[in-house]
């Protein structure tokens, strides 16, 4: 199929409304557009050094903690949540009762990417694992009453207060089935001849026109991306996360999604996709080298702790994880008695790494302030 002459679907009657049928995709995709090679080749060298990254920086596991919540906070965000970085990082308990719903469901995606990373271990990316990721994407939070875990049995809509005003209505529910089997081959056809970036992109473009479940389909659907690419190799570790792009493009992402349906123009697609991917990869480049650039930085630092230096690098491993730690904490994680542990608190803060962020006598929490802004 030539993108210049793809036809995106066509809308089918149902009662009283009309809903959009996708074409499949699992087919040979090629492109005249020469802008397309030029930004693939950018965004595929890009994505190659951004993983050259993952495979050198010692103990990378850590760092990569942050940038899953980053990513789940920002693509939570685009669903109209309005968690704040820092307040992800806190516990539950710390936060105000209006704000804990939109935290649960930030934390919700994380252990949704971990375990769907775990599973990928064993099982290969599968409408199986999508829905075993969706079932611990809304457990216990506002989606949990719209069938976790399971394609949708009734017909959804985008956008307006029902059927009658939808911005767009995706597929029947009697076609989700062949759809996401068609989907899940075009990821594993070994038989055709396109290159992964352009596999996904269509991918993520199919995923949220079919919106195969009641709820959470713009989550999985990003999900979906960093899954793909760990899954075929082209991150050895998922470091690379496009929301935080979509976020801040958030109307050229949606027009760019309907584009495709309304003008069959998957092209313009196609390459905002791409781009994404360049800004996204490029952008975590430069976090990984300033990781480094701190680490070495802060290492140098605690070396004047003497014999307390030792606890120090301990904190910083957890720091590097969660920057965000209150005395308690400290005391648990490193089993240092409370007096121990606001000693060592103070040294960091004396030394520039810790920062107190509540301004509060009691409760106080401090924040790896250098390591927090890189994110």
């Amino acid at each position: 199929m030539r993108m210049e002459e793809f036809n995106s679907g066509v809308f089918k009657q149902q009662y009283q409304y009309k809903s959009f049928s996708p074409s499949l995709v699992n087919q040979v995709w090629t492109w005249e557009e020469p802008k397309v090679n030029t930004l693939l080749e950018k965004a595929t060298q890009a994505l190659s050094a951004l993983n050259a990254y993952s495979l050198i920086v010692p103990n990378v596991d850590i760092f990569i903690r942050m940038h899953i919540v980053k990513e789940a906070n920002k693509s939570s965000r685009i669903e109209g949540t309005l968690t704040e970085m820092d307040e992800a990082l806190m516990d539950v308990e710390q936060l105000s009762p209006e704000k804990r719903d939109d935290w649960h469901e930030v934390h919700n995606y994380v252990k949704a990417m971990n375990q769907a990373l775990v599973s990928l271990e064993k099982l290969p990316l599968s409408n199986r694992l999508l829905k075993d990721t969706h079932a611990i994407l809304l457990q216990g939070v506002r989606g949990d009453r719209k069938t976790p875990g399971y394609y949708r049995t009734s017909q959804n809509w985008i956008g307006g207060s029902s059927l009658q005003d939808a911005v767009f209505i995706p597929p029947h529910q009697a076609e989700i089935d062949e759809l996401m089997a068609d989907l899940e081959k075009f990821w594993h056809n070994d038989e055709i001849d396109v290159p992964h970036l352009i596999r996904i992109a269509i991918s993520h473009y199919q995923f949220e026109t079919i919106h195969p479940f009641l709820d959470g389909n713009g989550r999985i659907g990003r999900l979906l991306i960093t899954l793909y690419l760990v899954s075929h190799g082209m991150l050895h570790k998922p470091s690379l996360y496009l929301s935080d792009y979509f976020e801040k493009n958030k109307g050229a992402y949606y027009d760019a999604l309907t584009t495709v349906r309304s003008s069959n123009n998957l092209l313009h697609w196609i390459k905002f996709f791409l781009v994404a991917v360049i800004n996204t990869a490029e952008r975590g480049q430069e976090t990984f080298r300033s990781i480094l650039a701190l680490k070495n930085e802060v290492d140098g630092q605690i070396v004047s702790l003497g014999r307390r230096a030792e606890n120090a690098r301990n904190l910083l491993l957890r720091l590097y994880q969660n920057p965000l730690v209150n005395a308690s904490s400290v005391s648990t994680m490193l089993d240092l008695t409370p007096r121990a542990a606001n000693a060592l608190i103070n040294d960091m803060v004396s030394l520039g790494v810790l920062k107190e962020v509540t301004g509060f006598k009691r409760n106080r929490l401090f924040m790896f302030e250098k390591y927090m802004h890189l994110f």
